[in-house]
C-alpha cells in the first residue's frame, strides 16, 4: 500500500497490488486510548484518524505512520472496517485492483451529519 493524495480528501491510501475480495488488507495501528480521551481530541477537528474498538476503548493513529490511517469514506466501498478482540482490521468487499483508493463507509461518524461528502459516488449520501 502507498499513501497519496486523494481525489477524495487529503492523503488516501492505495493498493500497490491486486487485492481479491475477502482478503484481510491489514491493520490500522495507533495509541490505544480511553473512548473519552478520543473524544476529546477529535473534537473540532475536520481530519480524524481514531477508531472506537470497544464501549471503553479506541485506537488514535494520529501520530502514527500506519498507511490504513487514510483510508478515506466512501459510499460505494472497496473495503469494510471490522472490529475484531480490540483491532481495527480492514478487508477487502471486493477485488480492488493495483493504484485503486482504497475507501470504505464510515456509516457513523464523529462528524454528525455536519460534514460534506465528496465521495463522489453515484449513489453518495452527501454527508458524514
Amino acid at each position: 500500500m502507498s499513501v497519496g493524495p486523494s481525489p477524495i480528501d487529503g492523503l488516501g491510501v492505495f493498493a500497490d497490488e491486486a487485492i481479491p475480495a475477502r482478503r484481510k488488507i491489514g491493520e490500522m495501528r495507533g495509541e490505544v486510548v480511553p473512548v473519552r480521551e478520543a473524544r476529546r481530541r477529535i473534537e473540532g477537528r475536520r481530519r480524524i484518524h481514531v477508531v472506537e474498538v470497544s464501549n471503553k476503548t479506541a485506537i488514535d493513529a494520529t501520530k502514527s505512520d500506519c498507511a490504513l490511517r487514510h483510508v478515506n469514506h466512501s459510499c460505494s466501498p472497496n473495503a469494510v472496517l471490522r472490529i475484531r478482540q480490540g483491532r481495527a482490521e480492514f478487508y477487502a468487499m471486493r477485488d480492488i485492483d493495483t493504484g485503486e483508493e482504497i475507501v470504505a463507509d464510515y456509516g457513523e461518524s464523529h462528524h454528525e451529519g455536519r460534514l460534506r461528502c465528496r465521495c463522489g459516488a453515484p449513489n453518495c449520501k452527501g454527508r458524514l
